[in-house]
């Protein structure tokens, strides 16, 4: 399990306005969603298990309200509702959290630039520094040890906690607060003060392979995603084949997805989904680039968006999929106020492929199962792949 310091959750259509719908999907590091427009478990094989939640917005809706009518927490009396509906999708998010979610989509967040992980002895592994970031800069890398976070032992704490932590959740500390570190590499043991920084996500990065394959890397879907996706196509080699690369995505904004399938497919369905029974669907807009030879890199770290991406170009014939099984996370969202401005989500319904598959609790095959040497695999498959491509 990973997560990076960083929270990402569904944003609104504007301050004041009403809340779009998302898809949600609850991460080590927060919850990962993607907003749909207002218009148009890791899991076992077998048959998609439908989320039927027993309570609704309304539900909730007045459960806060006539706690706040007693004078007793409306969020708390929310979280009961929920708690008791069956829904394993549905949360409760604070008026603050809702506000940084909002920020990360925006590709911007603030913390240190640690991605970490829980290994199976409880240890927090650094998995990842950002460039430029507080704690580049302080020397930490990838495979470092943390220990403590402001005198707060880590190991054992699930990496929401730890990630909180490093943010300073719980005092609201903004950009240039000091955040203490106890870290371990080796036999070495030592201590380093930070301070938090505005920080960008860096959702898309891309590099060149031997032989002219473009690795892109999609982290989250973050606002722009989908324009640097389009770009670093455009930018890669005539003719050379292309390695999109969602292992580890959590999902995002599904507006950003739908734009990035528009940067391989020329229009046409990416997925449809249902609101309380309600039918719509999201088609890719035309003039993508449909000839260039594409692999779609997934593992079961590939949720939501990233799963509605993955399903769009494997059922339009339009990318070779190689990894393993994604995570299988693919119901919708409907989050709405509370009076005390604090945000509750409730599942009402789900999405489909374009040839009409479920995802949740199944998630999506890949074509071509591989574990280790994943990257390798993709550019197997991209030599044998050549003028034998055809657009869908």
């Amino acid at each position: 399990m990973s997560g990076r310091d960083l929270f990402r959750q569904p944003r609104r259509s504007g301050r004041g306005a009403t809340l779009t719908l998302v898809f949600a999907s609850v991460l080590v590091a927060g919850a990962a969603t993607g907003s749909l427009p207002d218009t148009g478990r890791r899991p076992d094989s077998g048959e998609a298990r439908s989320v039927v939640p027993v309570s609704r917005p309304e539900q909730v809706a007045r459960a806060a309200a006539e706690a706040m009518a007693d004078g007793k927490s409306p969020t708390e009396a929310a979280e009961r509702v929920v708690s008791r509906s069956g829904d394993r999708w549905a949360a409760i998010y604070s008026r603050g959290e809702y506000e940084e979610f909002e920020e990360a989509l925006d590709g911007r967040y603030t913390g240190v630039g640690l991605s970490a992980r829980r290994e199976r002895d409880g240890r927090i592994e650094v998995t990842g520094v950002a460039s430029g970031s507080p704690a580049a800069g302080a020397g930490i890398r990838a495979g470092d040890r943390l220990r403590s976070v402001d005198g707060h032992r880590v190991d054992g704490r699930p990496v929401t906690e730890v990630v909180s932590l490093l943010r300073g959740d719980a005092t609201d500390a903004p950009a240039g607060t000091a955040v203490t570190l106890g870290m371990e590499r080796g036999r070495r043991v030592w201590s380093t003060t930070l301070r938090r920084a505005r920080l960008s996500t860096g959702s898309v990065t891309e590099r060149t392979l031997a032989g002219g394959v473009t690795v892109i890397r999609i982290a989250a879907f973050t606002k722009g995603v989908g324009d640097a996706v389009r770009t670093a196509v455009h930018r890669a080699p005539a003719g050379a084949g292309v390695v999109l690369d969602l292992r580890g995505n959590s999902g995002g904004l599904v507006t950003e997805a739908v734009t990035t399938a528009s940067a391989f497919l020329d229009g046409g369905l990416v997925a449809t989904y249902d609101v309380d029974g309600d039918q719509r669907a999201l088609h890719a807009e035309p003039g993508g680039d449909t000839t260039r030879p594409l692999v779609a890199l997934v593992d079961g770290g590939t949720m939501s968006a990233a799963e509605l991406l993955t399903g769009a170009l494997k059922d339009r014939g339009r990318a070779v999929v190689v990894g393993s099984r994604t995570f299988g996370k693919g119901s919708v969202q409907m989050p709405s106020r509370l009076p005390d401005g604090s945000v509750a989500e409730l599942t009402v319904g789900h999405y489909r492929t374009p040839s009409g598959r479920g995802v949740d609790g199944t998630g999506i095959a890949p074509d071509l199962e591989a574990e280790g040497g994943a990257l390798q695999r993709a550019q197997t498959v991209l030599s044998g792949l050549g003028a034998e491509h055809r657009p869908d």
